[in-house]
């Protein structure tokens, strides 16, 4: 049997359908360019997101550091949230592997940046600072939307001031289905973007950074640079396609399933959760009493997986339904019950 696996939505499972036609995908190289499911991947990216190009690697860090290269040389600082993906959760590449310094920002409401704390952070003209280059935004943050105005007003400000703009949207086809809009009402506003389909989108592999043709040219640079390089990957492009076009519009489910999984964890007394934060596919909660350790053992020796940490995160998925919801909540408050 398969676990039910709350940790993330990294764990899910391709479709059969990308199973089928990652086995018959049409290959050839990618580094030299010449792999046509790689290539098909990349225009429809571009097409769908509204860039002029894409390039396909391996993961959403490897997007988003080769975007940073791309976008800033070495001394160069861009301005990032003190809990984003860029700047906490991916190795410091951007400091140790592209001499960029990172500038954290503390987020706000909702994880956005304040405009004010933006405007301060960016650095005058002078030779004892790192030249601000850069401002990379995050959509969905710990599964929060941020709010197509408050977009429009930070970028348009970075913009004003010289910096370009990018977006880590490893999750960005929550906030659109979430929010009921065009990917493109969000990515206009920023001169690249990076996307995950290995996350709520099933494929096994991969993320696409989008922009430019002059952005993209210095990213396949920095792809290989990075060892990125890779030759017959329309096997694994081809499971890409397929999440793109059929994919999104599911996530979906994994809101209503999560926003019924916050309702019944609410409902247990020794946890709280915030319902506030409750916008896609992600439910935090505290336990009041016992540890996260405690409670991810019982879950385990059952079947069901969490990662215990002081705020627990539940992630809805396709590989998450209804029932495996009931069952989990059945276990959590047996553990409660069995600690009394």
């Amino acid at each position: 049997m398969q676990a039910i696996d709350f940790r993330s939505d990294t764990v899910t499972r391709p479709t059969q359908k990308m199973r089928q036609v990652m086995a018959n995908a049409v290959v050839g190289d990618d580094v030299y360019g010449d792999d046509p499911t790689v290539n098909e991947l990349q225009v429809i990216a571009a097409e769908k997101l509204g860039y002029e190009d894409a390039i396909f690697a391996a993961s959403g860090t490897q997007t988003n550091l080769i975007a940073l290269m791309a976008h800033c040389d070495r001394g160069d600082e861009y301005l990032v949230g003190q809990q984003a993906h860029t700047y906490k959760f991916e190795g410091g590449g951007a400091a140790v592997l592209g001499s960029i310094q990172p500038q954290p920002i503390l987020e706000g409401e909702n994880g956005c940046l304040p405009l004010d704390d933006i405007k301060a952070a960016i650095k005058p003209i002078d030779p004892h600072f790192a030249r601000t280059r850069l401002l990379c935004l995050e959509n969905t943050h710990s599964g929060r939307v941020q709010s197509l105005d408050y977009i429009e007003e930070a970028t348009s400000y970075a913009k004003s001031v010289g910096l370009a703009c990018h977006l880590d949207g490893a999750r960005l086809f929550n906030a659109v289905v979430k929010q009921n809009i065009d990917v493109k009402q969000i990515t206009q506003h920023f001169d690249s973007v990076s996307i995950c389909l290995s996350k709520g989108l099933a494929a096994p592999v991969g993320s696409l950074l989008c922009g430019t043709h002059e952005l993209i040219n210095k990213a396949r640079r920095w792809k290989k640079v990075l060892g990125g390089g890779m030759r017959q990957a329309g096997i694994l492009a081809a499971a890409g396609i397929v999440a793109l076009n059929e994919q999104v519009e599911r996530l979906a489910e994994d809101h209503e399933n999560a926003l019924i999984l916050a309702h019944k964890l609410a409902n247990i007394e020794e946890l709280t959760v915030d319902m506030a934060k409750v916008q896609t596919n992600m439910v935090f909660a505290e336990l009041k009493s016992s540890t996260p350790a405690e409670l991810a053992s019982h879950l385990e020796s059952n079947g069901i997986l969490i990662s215990p940490s002081n705020t627990i995160r539940f992630v809805t998925h396709k590989d998450v339904n209804q029932n495996d919801i009931e069952t989990a909540i059945g276990l959590i408050k047996g553990f409660f019950y069995n600690k009394k």
